[in-house]
């Protein structure tokens, strides 16, 4: 108890009050977009775009929101479920290659999903070419099924957000109840008894919470909504921006889509009650159960299903689509590509440094336990619960302001007119990413020195280094793998958004993900799938990062 009382007292000075400052004031620049958004809340003068919207399309964007949640909590909930399960509570071939590949759907994009089976199931498509030629069938002969709908779009949001629930649900059945799942079985309670009774209620929390980061992701995608024409929030909050030209109403929106988000996680809490959900039997994980037979093609079949559908199929289609003749301004491997890829890769590199370099800033002030610092950590930790739109509404209203206000001061001083300084370029953007992905970068960061013993402080501070000496000789080399990772996670997060790149980026300056949203909207798919590739391809780079993880946790295992 001493000892640790002493080393905690020697670490203590590294955070001093002016850090503790310095990471508070990022927090609130961080938090800034959404407190804009929730002071336009009550603000006057949008009476006339209210009463248009509530009239013709609000309470349409409601009951869309609802039952797309609601269709998409189910879908991920029982495939990240069933999945976690098949891999982690059973054995059969195959079962450690479908351990990472049920994550390479986070590598696909929603949007890039809805692009590519829309051109292969659309009338034209070759599968309902197939059947008109195989059957003779023409216009109006047979039914099948519209991808571009309501129910399509829940089914692709599921094929690619189950991933989320998939890998907590998989560390929880690993990691949790394993003397009770041994119990359960010796009491006679098959496999499938055991799952249900056992093995779901005790995952419950990792289930929610899986859920909960789906439903996010779901509540902030705008390329599928947008083009499968279902109206959501995120589609109002666009067009109240850019074709009604209300700011505020834009922002009263987003304020409501932020109210729904919130909606979401207190309604789980609630629904959870005072129940817990600790295991008392020990961390000894249950034997997996030997499936053979058809037992094992089932789980098989299981488990490959929503990695073709969500990964391998579209892959595939996208590759033959690239393959294609596109024209040369427009698409494909051309010069036009390369400026696209380029855009991307400065903006990813720029937001994926400087969001490592304030997660370090962030990680070490909260190191020692300081409220103010802890809370500049959580205040950072909502940026992610806040979907892109949200972010880009609540960054334009404060920065555009100050641009305008940079400019008569500049024009005041020197004569000319300098234009809009932030929002003419890529800083607001810029800014736009650190506010909705700090987060992600900050808890790499944290888990990283967690690891970092009190005592290697202790000896670096005996030794007479300062706080600036044992951040740069012992923390940064222990560091710098979490680093790695967290910009990593920023840069391929960057590269795939696409609602604050849409609404922020300056004139003239388009991305792959922007690019691969306006060539499918106006139905070029084909010249659209090269910068699609491309997203995917840098997508697949955190995926491989899991993977190992996987691998080398199941080496450790199989060691002890």
């Amino acid at each position: 108890m001493s000892l640790n009382y002493n080393q905690r007292a020697v670490s203590r000075p590294i955070s001093s009050s002016p850090l503790d400052s310095f990471a508070l004031l990022l927090a609130l620049l961080v938090a800034l977009p959404v407190l804009a958004v929730g002071v336009n809340l009550f603000s006057g003068g949008t009476a006339g775009t209210w009463g248009h919207l509530m009239s013709t399309v609000l309470p349409e964007y409601v009951a869309n929101s609802i039952w797309l949640c609601l269709g998409v909590g189910l879908g991920v909930a029982s495939m990240g479920t069933g999945a976690a399960w098949l891999v982690a509570l059973n054995d059969f071939p195959g079962r450690r290659i479908a351990e990472w590949a049920l994550l390479l759907p986070m590598a696909m994009p929603a949007y890039v999903l809805a692009y590519t089976y829309t051109d292969f199931f659309q009338f034209v498509g070759p599968v309902q070419t197939g059947l008109r030629e195989s059957f003779g069938w023409k216009k109006g002969d047979y039914w099948f099924p519209e991808v571009r709908s309501l129910g399509g779009a829940v089914v692709l949001f599921s094929c690619v957000l189950y991933p989320y629930v998939y890998l907590l649900v998989r560390t929880a059945f690993l990691e949790r109840a394993g003397g009770m799942i041994e119990a359960a079985r010796a009491l006679g309670f098959s496999p499938w008894q055991g799952l249900w009774r056992i093995s779901i209620p005790m995952a419950r929390p990792a289930i929610a919470a899986g859920m909960a980061l789906a439903l996010m992701e779901t509540l902030a995608d705008y390329g599928t909504v947008a083009y499968f024409a279902v109206q959501t929030f995120t589609t109002g909050i666009y067009r109240a921006w850019f074709s009604l030209g209300d700011r505020v109403a834009a922002a009263q929106l987003s304020a409501a889509l932020l109210g729904f988000v919130a909606l979401l996680i207190l309604l789980e809490r609630v629904s959870r009650g005072r129940a817990r959900y600790h295991d008392s039997t020990g961390r000894r994980r249950a034997a997996r159960v030997v499936l053979t037979g058809w037992h094992a093609l089932l789980a098989q079949i299981g488990c490959a299903i929503p990695v073709v559908i969500g990964f391998v199929l579209p892959a595939v289609l996208l590759i033959r689509l690239s393959m294609g003749d596109v024209s040369e301004d427009a698409g494909g491997f051309s010069s036009r590509f390369v400026v696209l890829a380029r855009n991307s890769f400065v903006l990813a590199t720029v937001a994926a440094s400087i969001a490592a370099l304030m997660a370090l800033v962030l990680g070490f002030a909260a190191r020692d336990g300081r409220r103010v610092s802890v809370l500049a950590g959580r205040v950072v930790g909502l940026g992610y619960a806040v979907p892109g739109s949200v972010i880009a509404v609540g960054v334009l209203i404060p920065v555009t302001r100050l641009d305008h206000w940079l400019a008569d001061l500049w024009q005041q001083l020197s004569g000319t007119n300098p234009g809009l300084i932030l929002t003419g370029g890529i800083a607001a953007l810029v800014y736009a990413y650190l506010a909705r992905f700090l987060a992600i970068a900050l808890q790499s960061v944290e888990a990283g020195l967690a690891r970092i013993t009190p005592s290697m402080e202790a000896a670096a501070r005996s030794l007479g280094s300062g706080p600036t000496e044992t951040l740069r000789r012992v923390h940064l080399p222990l560091l710098r793998g979490s680093l790695l990772t967290a910009a990593l996670l920023v840069f391929v997060d960057v590269m795939k958004e696409l609602p604050a790149t849409l609404v922020m980026r300056p004139f003239n300056f388009d991305t792959l993900a922007t690019q691969t949203f306006t060539l499918a909207a106006d139905e070029r798919l084909a010249e659209a799938s090269s910068a699609a590739l491309a997203i995917v391809g840098v997508g697949l780079l955190p995926i491989i990062l899991l993977a190992r993880q996987i691998t080398a946790g199941r080496s450790q295992v199989s060691s002890c």
